[in-house]
């Protein structure tokens, strides 16, 4: 099962224990990408960098996954995105902690919870983000053809 098979507001667990996989795997990818691009001075620092980069990462899929279920649970609203900006919101607020910034925080939570609202909203209403190619064709009049 997936994270969209579960309904919302149940289940808080299974929810958060997907987000925080779901984030540990980009962080693995942020940080696989970021050691190449800026390469360590030592293996040490880079384990560490790597460490530090996916167990971020992990977290605020964790406080996401957390915080939007118990928010759902809690306003008897399982299906409102609002759920979700709450989420993204408080990944946010975690990010802001992290980094011992209020500025930081601040613009993640409203980044952040924007996106995961807007996620919510388009999978609610269907929304696609890529389809199948054009066919010019199957335009044109059976005539023109």
């Amino acid at each position: 099962m997936g994270y969209w098979d579960i309904p919302e507001g149940t289940d808080c667990i299974q929810k958060t224990w997907i987000s925080t996989k779901l984030g540990t795997a980009l962080g693995l990818v942020g940080s696989a990408y970021h050691l190449v691009a800026f390469q360590p001075e030592t293996a040490m620092a880079g384990l560490q960098r790597a460490t530090n980069a996916t167990v971020t990462m992990a977290t605020m899929g964790a406080v996401f996954g957390m915080a939007t279920c118990l928010s759902a649970q809690a306003r008897e609203a399982p299906e409102d995105p609002l759920n979700y900006f709450i989420g993204g919101c408080a990944s946010g607020i975690f990010i802001g902690a992290r980094t011992h910034s209020a500025t930081t925080g601040t613009s993640a939570c409203l980044g952040l919870g924007a996106l995961a609202y807007f996620t919510k909203v388009g999978k609610m209403e269907g929304w696609k983000l890529a389809g199948t190619p054009y066919d010019e064709r199957k335009m044109l009049p059976l005539t023109m053809l």
